[in-house]
C-alpha cells in the first residue's frame, strides 16, 4: 500500500505544483464550494458501493479497488484544481504569499481527505479479509500516520526552497538565479535530508527501541556475523504491530535501523527471522538505498531534457499553433497544459516501469543474498510463504514493486537448483544499471550542450516559416518581406535579412522601415562582412527624407558618424530627441557617445 501511495503522491504533487495560482477563480465561492460537496458526497458513495455488499471478500480484490479508487482520488483533485480553482483559495491562506508550498501541501491535505473517505469505506472489508478489527477512528489515523510521513522530504525541500528566497542576501539570490546554484544547493540538502531522514520517519511512525532480551541478542549476534553496522533495532507499530514485515533503513550507520513488526517476530521461527535479517542485509550489502537515490534523482535530469525536447517539436509544429487557435487558448497556456500532462504520464511510466524493475530485481538481489548467507533458500521461503498465508494468502498477488511471493519462490527454487541463476542475475541488474548510467550521462551532456535558448527558437522557426509561406501566397505584399527580414535580423541571419529587405524595396522602393532595417543592418552586423557604412548612410538618408521618426534619425545619426560627421550625427541625434521625447534618455546616452569620441 505504501509503495503505491508513494506514486499517487508524487503525481497529486506534481499536478499542484505544476498550477498556478488563477487571478481570478472560473467559479464564484458559492458554486464552486456546492460543486466540491456535491463531488465529495458523490465520491463517498462511489467507495460504498465499491466495498459494499461482500463485494471485497479475497487479497487481490481489496488491493485492487483500493488501486482503483486512489485513481478516482487523483481525478477528484485534478478537477479541483483545473476547475474548481482550489489553488486559488488555498493561496489565501495566512503566509501562503510568502511560502507557496503552503498553498500545495493544502493540496496533497486534500487529496488525504479523499483517502480517508476511501479509508472509512475499506475498514470492514480489511477486517474481513485479513482478519484484523480496527475501529473507523484507528483505521484512518493508521493509515494517516503510515502515508504523510511519505511526503516529508518534498515539504521540506519546498519549504527550504521558499525560505531560501525570502532572505536579504544579494549574494544568496545572485547564487539561487544562476544556472547552477539552485541545483547545488538543493542536491546537497536532498543528500543531507536522505542521510538523516530515517532518524525523523521512525519518530513519526512510533518506531520504538526492541527491548533487550533473547530476541534482541539473537539479531545483534546475527548482524555481528553478517558484518552490519547500525544505529538500533525498532519495533515498527504498523498498523498497530499486525502487519508482518521487516525493514532497514539509513544510508549510513550513524541513521541505520533494523525495523521488525511484533506479528512478524511472533510469527516466524528463530531460522525464518534470521532469514528476513539477510535478507536486509541484503539490501545494504548491495548498496541499493544508495541507488535509490540515484534512481530518483536520475528522474529529474531525463524529465528535464524530455520536457525541454517535448516542448521543442510542439513549439515546432503547425498542428499545436491550429490547436491553440481551435481551442481558444494562449499558446503558452497550451503549452503548460501539454508539458505538464506529458510529463506527468512520463512520472508514472518510470516509477512503474524503470524504477520498478530495479526495485524488483533489487529484491530478488536480497533474496539471493539470504540464500547465500544462511546456506540455503528453505529459510527465506518458509518466511515468504508464512507471511503470505498469515497476510490473507496473498501468495499468488503480483506485485510490481517485489514480485510476487510465488514469483519470488520459484526463483529462489530455481536458482537452488541451478547455482549459475544467480550470476546470470547479478549480471543482469549492473548491466542495466550501467545501460541507465549511460543514459543519464548522455542525457547530462545532452543538456549541457542544448543551446539557452532552445525553446525561443521553436516559436521563431515557426513564425518564419509562416512569413516564408506569406511571401509564396502574396508575392506583391512588402509586409511579409519586411516581416520576415526584421524575424532574421533579430536572429542575426545577416544573409537572409538583407535579401528579405531587398526583395521588399523592388516592390516599394521608398519604404521608410525597410530603408531603416536594412541601413541598421549595414552599420551594426556583428559580422563585419556585411558592413557597409557608405550604402548604410545612403539608405538612412533616404528613409529620414520619407519619414522622421525618432528612430529613423537614431539610425541616420550613427550613419553620419561611422561615415565620419561627427557635426551631423550630433544634429540628427538631437532632432530624435525631439521627434521622440519618450526615448530621451537613450538617445541623450548616443548622443554623448557622438561628443565624447568626434569622429569615428
Amino acid at each position: 500500500m505504501i509503495y503505491n501511495n508513494l506514486i499517487y503522491l508524487v503525481v497529486v504533487i506534481f499536478v499542484l505544483s505544476t498550477t498556478s495560482v488563477p487571478d481570478t477563480p472560473q467559479l464564484g465561492a458559492g458554486p464552486a464550494a456546492l460543486l466540491f460537496a456535491l463531488k465529495g458526497a458523490c465520491f463517498f458513495l462511489l467507495v460504498a458501493l465499491a466495498y459494499g455488499r461482500g463485494r471485497v471478500s479475497q487479497a487481490s480484490r481489496y488491493f485492487a479497488t483500493e488501486q482503483q479508487l486512489s485513481i478516482l482520488a487523483i481525478i477528484w483533485v485534478a478537477v479541483d484544481v483545473y476547475f474548481l480553482d482550489c489553488k486559488y483559495y488555498f493561496a489565501l491562506l495566512p503566509g501562503a504569499d510568502k511560502l507557496p508550498v503552503l498553498a500545495d501541501f493544502a493540496g496533497v491535505m486534500l487529496f488525504f481527505l479523499y483517502l480517508s473517505l476511501i479509508w472509512i469505506g475499506a475498514r470492514r472489508s480489511y477486517s474481513h479479509v485479513f482478519g484484523r478489527s480496527y475501529s473507523a477512528f484507528t483505521f484512518v489515523r493508521t493509515n494517516l500516520q503510515n502515508n504523510i510521513p511519505i511526503i516529508l522530504p518534498w515539504l521540506l525541500l519546498s519549504l527550504l526552497a521558499d525560505i531560501l528566497y525570502l532572505l536579504p542576501f544579494p549574494g544568496l539570490k545572485r547564487i539561487l538565479h544562476s544556472s547552477w546554484g539552485e541545483p547545488l544547493l538543493f542536491f546537497l540538502f536532498f543528500v543531507v535530508l536522505a542521510v538523516t531522514f530515517p532518524e525523523i520517519i521512525t519518530r513519526l511512525w512510533g518506531c520504538r527501541s526492541m527491548k533487550q532480551g533473547v530476541v534482541r541478542t539473537h539479531i545483534e549476534g546475527f548482524c555481528r556475523r553478517q558484518g552490519l553496522k547500525y544505529a538500533d533495532i525498532l519495533i515498527w507499530p504498523l498498523f498497530e504491530g499486525q502487519v508482518l514485515t521487516a525493514g532497514v533503513m539509513g544510508l549510513i550507520r550513524r541513521f541505520r535501523y533494523l525495523l521488525f513488526t511484533p506479528a512478524l517476530l511472533r510469527s516466524l521461527t528463530v531460522e525464518e527471522v534470521e532469514a528476513v535479517m539477510a535478507h536486509e542485509i541484503g539490501h545494504v550489502k548491495r548498496y541499493h538505498l544508495q541507488l535509490y537515490m540515484v534512481l530518483l534523482l536520475g528522474f529529474s535530469l531525463l524529465a528535464q531534457l524530455g520536457s525541454y525536447l517535448f516542448m521543442y517539436v510542439l513549439l515546432k509544429s503547425d498542428l499545436f499553433y491550429q490547436f491553440s487557435a481551435f481551442m481558444g487558448k494562449k499558446t503558452d497556456t497550451v503549452l503548460i497544459f501539454a508539458s505538464t500532462f506529458t510529463l506527468l504520464i512520463l512520472l508514472i511510466l518510470y516509477f512503474r516501469f524503470i524504477f520498478g524493475f530495479f526495485m524488483r530485481n533489487f529484491e530478488r538481489q536480497a533474496d539471493l543474498h539470504a540464500m547465500t548467507s544462511m546456506g540455503s533458500a528453505q529459510g527465506i521461503i518458509n518466511a515468504l510463504e508464512k507471511v503470505a498465508w498469515l497476510s490473507g494468502n496473498i501468495r499468488d498477488l503480483p506485485s510490481w514493486h517485489h514480485f510476487g511471493i510465488a514469483e519470488r519462490v520459484d526463483f529462489l527454487q530455481s536458482c537452488e537448483r541451478n547455482f549459475a541463476r544467480i550470476g546470470r542475475h547479478h549480471r543482469k541488474v549492473y548491466g542495466a544499471l550501467l545501460l541507465y548510467v549511460a543514459v543519464l550521462c548522455g542525457a547530462g551532456v545532452a543538456l549541457w550542450q542544448m543551446p539557452d535558448d532552445l525553446l525561443q527558437r521553436a516559436p521563431l522557426d515557426h513564425l518564419a516559416k509562416l512569413y516564408l509561406e506569406k511571401t509564396e501566397e502574396e508575392p506583391h505584399n512588402p509586409l511579409w518581406f519586411q516581416l520576415l527580414g526584421d524575424l532574421q535580423q533579430g536572429r542575426r541571419q545577416y544573409a537572409a535579412a538583407v535579401a528579405s529587405y531587398e526583395k521588399a524595396l523592388l516592390i516599394v522602393p521608398n519604404h521608410p522601415e525597410v530603408l531603416n532595417n536594412l541601413a541598421w543592418i549595414l552599420l551594426t552586423a556583428e559580422d563585419r562582412s556585411f558592413v557597409d557604412p557608405p550604402r548604410g548612410l545612403m539608405l538612412a538618408r533616404a528613409a529620414a527624407g520619407i519619414k522622421q521618426a525618432g528612430y529613423i534619425l537614431d539610425t541616420l545619426a550613427l550613419a553620419y558618424w561611422q561615415n565620419g560627421f561627427a557635426e551631423k550625427a550630433r544634429q540628427a541625434e538631437q532632432m530624435a530627441i525631439e521627434a521622440d521625447p519618450d526615448n530621451r534618455e537613450y538617445y541623450e546616452k548616443q548622443l554623448e557617445k557622438y561628443e565624447g569620441q568626434g569622429n569615428k
